[in-house]
């Protein structure tokens, strides 16, 4: 770790919102604030559809904050500036390019000469280990092949900030632990000119990995909420004590409020009807719950552990645990989930007996499920459209997030036989339902 407290960037209360119906807006960020310092490598972690991406695109100049500003070396950054670049999630290299061609894009753009613009891209390929595939096309390479490629177009600018959006979220796990442990070889070998880099991610591990300070984000809206600093030296091992501590330290944070603002004794926290559903599947409730019922277990279990055993991402782990709750199957509390007892009976139940539980459950719990399920019984035919149901969810979400809640409350429904859905003609109804 470079040890250097000099602001580079500095994030001063940048709030974003998005219009919504033209008279309506989205929240996305509110008051986020943070510097970005020399000599440090920071993680925003949080999960996805947070606003952190949203967030890396407003520092990189991309797009305007609604209210706040973002400051780099004392000036505000109101669109891309020299000194910044950015690594996206999905490597979009043109397929009618080389390697090197690929690579000289930036440097093209900024009116470099031919000569020197061939130099640094051929520097810039060696620097992440890609000599001998400069004459390559992308359909000749690898996902780390391609991510080592966008890496090298965003260093053959000099940047002294190099922001990261997800970069190994879409190879396999044994690529995404080399390219980590490239990224910070090449850090630590101080070979460019980089001073801070701003990593996004969802994985804690990779986060713990890589970070010298890690930023948990909140969501809805997206904001810092807590600040870890990581103090393991590099190498770091995930089987170290010190390492895995962290690691659930870190998981604690992250479900002290999220996984706690549902809780069986407090009531006043139930979701409304417009709450943005877990997109979870039944096979992943009842799964969940039959492994946390088992002896191995004993109906408590640590969240870290867990996640780890079951080789779940943060995000879905925290889908299935949300809705655990919801449904009021568990308790999350200070990063352990425990089993209640309507949980315990739904893993031991068979088949049709787990569907009544969960029928219970469901129009208890869950308004939206309760709203269709009246308003079908209400309704003359007993039949209910979807875009009605739509319409009413884009009071409070965007016409995808609606969707998207519409397609698990419609899944669960069915599940429990409240409401049949017939997709070709997009109603509900009380059609079947016992």
């Amino acid at each position: 770790m470079r040890v250097d407290n000099k602001n580079i960037i500095q994030i001063d209360n940048i709030k974003k919102s998005f219009q919504k119906h033209r008279v309506q807006e989205l929240l996305v960020l509110d008051e986020v604030n943070f510097d970005m310092r020399e000599g440090e490598i920071i993680a925003l972690l949080g999960k996805s559809g947070s606003g952190k991406s949203t967030l890396l695109r407003i520092i990189a100049g991309l797009i305007a904050a609604t209210d706040g500003q973002v400051l780099y070396h004392g000036s505000p950054i109101m669109s891309p500036v020299s000194g910044l670049t950015m690594v996206f999630q999905h490597f979009a290299l043109l397929p009618w390019l080389t390697v090197l061609q690929n690579v000289e894009l930036g440097l093209e753009a900024q009116g470099v000469k031919n000569k020197e613009r061939r130099k640094r891209a051929l520097e810039a390929i060696d620097v992440v280990g890609l000599d001998g595939f400069e004459s390559a096309y992308p359909k000749e390479l690898s996902g780390g092949m391609s991510q080592r490629v966008g890496l090298a177009r965003a260093l053959v600018v000099d940047p002294e900030v190099l922001l990261m959006d997800e970069p190994f979220s879409a190879l396999d796990v044994l690529t995404a632990e080399k390219l980590r442990s490239d990224l910070i070889d090449l850090w630590q070998s101080k070979k460019t000119n980089i001073k801070s880099i701003l990593i996004v991610t969802h994985n804690i591990e990779e986060a713990v990995f890589l970070a010298d300070r890690i930023l948990v984000f909140d969501s809805d809206p997206g904001k810092v909420r807590d600040e870890v600093i990581v103090k393991v030296e590099h190498p770091r091992n995930d089987s170290d004590p010190e390492f895995r501590s962290l690691m659930d330290h870190i998981y604690t944070l992250m479900t002290k409020e999220k996984l706690d603002s549902i809780s069986q004794k407090d009531h006043d926290k139930s979701i409304t009807l417009g709450h943005r559903l877990p997109d979870v599947e039944i096979s992943e409730i009842t799964g969940f719950l039959e492994i946390m019922n088992s002896s191995e277990y004993e109906q408590k279990v640590d969240l870290p552990e867990l996640a780890d055993e079951l080789h779940l991402e943060l995000d879905n782990l925290f889908a299935i645990t949300e809705a655990l709750e919801i449904m009021r199957f568990a308790t999350v509390s200070r990063g352990d989930i425990s089993l209640t007892d309507l949980g315990m009976s739904m893993a031991e139940a068979d088949i049709q007996l787990q569907k009544s539980i969960f029928a219970k459950s469901l129009l208890s719990n869950v308004p939206l499920a309760k709203h269709i399920h009246q308003q079908l019984h209400i309704t003359d035919n007993q039949r209910l459209s979807e875009d009605v149901i739509l319409k009413y969810l884009e009071k409070d979400l965007s016409s995808q997030a609606s969707e998207e809640v519409l397609k698990v409350v419609i899944e669960w429904g069915r599940y429990a036989e409240i409401f049949a859905y017939d997709s070709n003609s997009g109603y509900l109804s009380l059609e079947n339902p016992e």
